[in-house]
C-alpha cells in the first residue's frame, strides 16, 4: 500500500473514534438533563438524517476539491457540532451537525481509494477501512463510557494547567475536550493526505439534475438481480445494527443492572464479534459464494431473541460476541458484492451515495419505530423478540426473492441455449 493510504486510515480512525465517543457522551448529557428515554435513540436518528437528505449532493461536493481537503473541511464541521454541545445547544441538534459533517466525509473517504490505489488493491483497501471503522467503533464506545465514568471525569477535572484556563467545570465538558482533541488529531492527518492529482471538471451543479441523476442510479441498482439482493441485506444490517446499539444499552440497564458507562462496553463487545465475523468472511467466503451466507442473517435474528433469557453478564459477553460474529460474517460478503455490482453498473461515488441513502433511510425508520416503542414504555424483552423475529423474517423473504430471481435467470439462460 502507498504511504498516503495509511494517512487516510489514521484520519478515518480518529474521526470515527470521536464520533462514537461523542454519541455516548451525548447520551450521558441527555440523562443529566432528565430527558425522556425515547430521546436517546433519536440521537442516532438525527445523526444519520444528513446521509439521507444530502445523498444526491455529497458525491459532487467530494469530487469538487482534492479529497484530503474535503475530509479536512468536513472534519471541521464535526468539531463545530462538538463545540455546540459546549455552548449548551441541545444534544440532538449538536449531534445532527456532526452527522452533517460525517455525511459529506463518507464519499471522500471511499472515493480517494479509487484515485490512490490500483483496482487490484481496492478490495483489500476497503477491507482495511471497514476493519478500522469497526475497531474505532469499539474503542470510541469504550472511550465514551470511560470519559463519563465518575472517577475518570473527576480526575480530568482535577488537572490544572498553569497558563491556560479551559473553563471546564463539568464531567461532560471534560469528556468533550478529550473528544475535540481526537477530532484535532484527525484534522492533522487530513492535512497530510497527498493530493492524487485527480480532477473532475464536469461536476453537475444544478440541484434538480443532481437529484434526477441520483434517482436514475437508485433505480439501476434496485433493478439489478444481484444488486437488489445485496442492497436489501446491507440495508437491513445497518438498520438492525443501529437499533441493536440502543437495545443493548436498555437491556443492560434492565436485565443486568448496569449503568450507562458499563453498558457502553457491551456495545464494544458486539463490535468485537462483528470484527471476528468480518475477518472470517474475508478469509473463507469468495465473492462468487457471497450469497451463500444469507441463512446466517436468519440465525442472527433468532439468536437475538435469546437475550431475553440472560441475566448474567458472563453469559451476556459470549452471546453478544456470537450475535456480532453472525452479523459480520453475513454482511461483509454482501457489501463486497454490492460494491462490485455498483462499480459494474455505475461510478463508485454514485454507488456509495445510493448505498448510504438506502442504509441510512432504513436506520431512520427503524430507530423511529424503536423510539416510538420506548415512548409507549414497551417491555424491553418484547422489543427484543419483535426485533429478532423481524430480522429473521426479512432475511427469509430476501432469500425467497433471490431464489425467484435465480429461477427467472436460469429459465432465460435455458431459452438462450435452446435458440442456439
Amino acid at each position: 500500500m502507498k504511504r498516503g493510504f495509511y494517512t487516510i486510515m489514521a484520519a478515518q480512525f480518529f474521526s470515527s473514534l470521536a464520533d462514537n465517543a461523542l454519541l455516548i457522551t451525548a447520551m450521558a448529557l441527555l440523562v443529566s438533563m432528565d430527558a425522556p428515554a425515547w430521546m436517546t435513540p433519536l440521537l442516532k436518528l438525527f445523526f444519520v438524517m444528513s446521509y439521507v437528505l444530502l445523498a444526491a449532493f455529497v458525491g459532487a461536493f467530494a469530487d469538487s476539491l482534492p479529497k484530503g481537503k474535503v475530509m479536512f473541511v468536513t472534519n471541521l464541521i464535526k468539531v463545530a457540532g462538538c463545540a455546540l454541545m459546549f455552548a449548551d445547544v441541545h444534544p440532538l441538534l449538536a449531534y445532527a451537525a456532526v452527522g452533517f459533517g460525517a455525511a459529506a466525509y463518507s464519499p471522500a473517504k471511499y472515493g480517494i481509494l479509487t484515485e490512490l490505489l490500483p483496482p487490484d488493491r481496492l478490495v483489500a483497501a476497503n477491507g482495511w477501512i471497514e476493519g478500522l471503522t469497526i475497531t474505532s467503533i469499539i474503542f470510541g464506545t469504550v472511550l465514551g463510557g470511560t470519559l463519563i465514568n465518575p472517577k475518570v471525569s473527576s480526575a480530568l477535572l482535577s488537572l490544572d494547567f498553569p497558563v491556560f484556563d479551559f473553563g471546564i467545570d463539568s464531567p461532560t465538558e471534560a469528556a468533550l475536550l478529550v473528544i475535540t482533541g481526537c477530532y484535532a488529531l484527525a484534522a492533522a492527518f487530513n492535512l497530510r493526505i497527498p493530493d492524487t492529482g485527480a480532477r473532475y471538471d464536469c461536476q453537475q451543479r444544478n440541484p434538480i439534475k443532481m437529484v434526477t441523476e441520483f434517482a436514475g442510479c437508485f433505480r439501476t441498482l434496485w433493478a439489478d438481480k444481484l444488486g437488489q439482493i445485496s442492497l436489501a441485506v446491507t440495508t437491513l444490517f445497518w438498520a438492525a445494527g443501529a437499533t441493536l446499539q440502543f437495545i443493548v444499552l436498555d437491556w443492560a440497564r434492565t436485565s443486568l443492572g448496569m449503568p450507562l458507562n458499563k453498558a457502553a462496553v457491551l456495545q464494544g463487545v458486539v463490535a468485537v464479534g462483528v470484527a471476528l465475523g468480518a475477518v472470517g468472511a474475508a478469509r473463507f467466503v469468495p465473492l462468487k459464494k457471497s450469497l451463500s451466507v444469507m441463512p446466517l442473517g436468519i440465525a442472527m435474528g433468532l439468536v437475538v431473541t435469546t437475550m431475553t433469557m440472560v441475566t448474567n453478564v458472563w453469559v451476556a459477553y459470549p452471546l453478544l460476541i456470537l450475535i456480532g460474529a453472525l452479523a459480520g460474517f453475513f454482511v461483509v460478503p454482501m457489501n463486497a458484492l454490492l460494491q462490485h455490482r455498483g462499480h459494474v453498473l455505475m461510478s463508485a461515488g454514485h454507488s456509495i451515495a445510493v448505498q448510504n441513502f438506502n442504509e441510512n433511510l432504513s436506520v431512520l425508520v427503524m430507530l423511529g419505530l424503536y423510539a416510538l416503542m420506548v415512548s409507549f414504555q414497551m417491555n424491553i424483552h418484547l422489543v427484543i423478540i419483535l426485533f429478532g423475529l423481524f430480522v429473521a423474517a426479512t432475511m427469509f423473504m430476501v432469500m425467497r426473492r433471490h431464489q425467484a430471481n435465480q429461477r427467472e435467470f436460469d429459465s432465460i439462460a435455458l431459452i438462450g441455449e435452446h435458440k442456439h
